[in-house]
């Protein structure tokens, strides 16, 4: 292979962008013995010039215009880490067309427009790389294209968000409220101060859009992700929880039967002794289930400045290999399949739903009742009475039936005028169905 220098651009010089700069730095021995080569940062675009940025402000050019970088006939690769959407993937194209080489991190970005920016990669010859964009240092994207390749996957279930883990793993250990967790979350770093995206679980469904796409070779799209936050969740289901073996955590999960695919993110109950229900705090881990290997699980930090820039480098390297064998264009990995979501009818589950009824005879027979009308019998069943009031807390967890199904009961028990609420119910995953 060659031994010309490998030039690199960065869109974006924050936290990850600083963090890959340091360890292409650090490691340039390793990187220029894998790749054949050496590698260097030439430029970075930045929004404000005149920030101090020790060593960095003079060992890589800054730039406030991105045409600096993207059209910069000397850089190979881009390395996208600004964030946004709209605006970065009209410069990313413009990239493309520059024939550059991109590596992003940009899960927002890849789940509206991935498909897009892959096709008009191989059209001009181009790899996009982008494998940071979920879990963080988790090689997650790179096992399934290359680790699993021969393989048919089948499910991949997980928690792909490190914040709402975080909060769930200190109300559940620590029986903390939702609010006061959150604020600390806020405060240690772990959570934005605006945390919608990641508590409403729109974050993690992102992800997930991402992992399907390639797990299953179909264009899922973040609009085919049925998604429900944490926001909701209180001390009480958790404690109910753990009395009845389960532990809470925000699950995505794809699932593939028959080539009709299921893709959701929402709170699930899960046995308290299943691997991901002792994942705790701001790590990540994925399942992945495939008709060859069965399963296997990935685990590790999900976020983090050096753990996402160590899977934006490996990226690069991935690329710098191409670039020096003269093979990029051919590694897009494009749908194969289209993406047909199964209905309603056809998603099967579990589900946890906690009642607050009358205290009084015949309650309990017509709320059975009602179950057994739509054919769903109970595998646990919790019927305590609340204090100070002529009500029973009744908590159960069903047997498997279909999601169509739990919302036609859902619905009839919010009318039944011996409940006095729905007061939450959940998936429950990975049960005796």
């Amino acid at each position: 292979m060659e031994r010309r220098v490998i030039q690199v651009g960065l869109l974006g010089f924050g936290t990850v962008g600083r963090g890959v700069a340091e360890i292409v730095s650090r490691h340039q021995n390793e990187l220029e013995h894998q790749v054949g080569g050496p590698i260097s940062i030439k430029s970075a675009l930045v929004k404000d010039l005149q920030k101090e940025r020790g060593e960095w402000n003079e060992r890589i050019q800054l730039t406030a215009d991105p045409a600096d970088v993207i059209e910069d006939p000397e850089i190979d690769i881009i390395i996208e880490v600004m964030g946004g959407i709209e605006e970065t993937k009209l410069l990313l194209e413009k990239a493309l067309s520059h024939k550059k080489h991109i590596v992003t991190a940009n899960k927002d970005l890849m789940a509206e427009y991935g498909s897009s920016l892959l096709q008009q990669a191989a059209e001009h010859g181009c790899d996009v790389y982008y494998e940071a964009s979920v879990a963080g240092g988790i090689p997650i994207l790179r096992t399934i294209t290359e680790g699993l390749a021969a393989d048919r996957i089948t499910k991949m279930m997980g928690i792909v968000n490190g914040t709402t883990n975080y909060i769930l793993t200190k109300m559940s250990k620590e029986k903390l409220a939702y609010t006061d967790v959150l604020k600390e979350a806020q405060r240690l770093g772990f959570a934005e101060s605006d945390p919608t995206a990641d508590v409403e679980g729109l974050d993690a469904a992102r992800k997930m859009a991402i992992l399907a796409t390639l797990g299953f070779s179909a264009p899922v799209q973040l609009a085919d992700v049925a998604v429900k936050g944490i926001s909701g969740i209180s001390g009480v289901d958790l404690e109910f929880c753990e009395q009845l073996g389960y532990t809470m955590k925000l699950i995505g999960i794809a699932q593939r039967d028959e080539g009709r695919l299921e893709v959701s993110v929402e709170p699930t109950l899960l046995p308290s002794s299943h691997p991901l229900a002792n994942v705790q705090n701001e790590y990540n881990a994925v399942f992945v289930h495939g008709e060859a290997v069965g399963e296997t699980m990935f685990y590790g930090p999900g976020a983090g400045s050096l753990p996402t820039a160590t899977a934006v480098v490996s990226d690069l390297v991935s690329i710098t290999k191409n670039v020096k064998r003269k093979v990029n264009g051919f590694a897009q990995h494009l749908p194969l399949y289209p993406a047909t979501l199964k209905t309603e009818e056809e998603m099967q589950s579990q589900f946890f739903i906690r009642l607050h009824v009358e205290d009084r005879t015949g309650t309990f027979a017509r709320v059975t009742s009602l179950f057994a009308n739509h054919d769903v019998s109970f595998e646990k069943l919790i019927q305590l009475p609340l204090e100070n009031k002529m009500l029973a807390e009744v908590v159960i967890i069903t047997h498997l039936t279909s999601r169509a199904v739990y919302k036609q009961l859902i619905n009839e028990l919010e009318t039944m005028d011996v409940i006095e609420r729905v007061a939450s119910s959940y998936r429950v995953e990975g049960g005796n169905a």
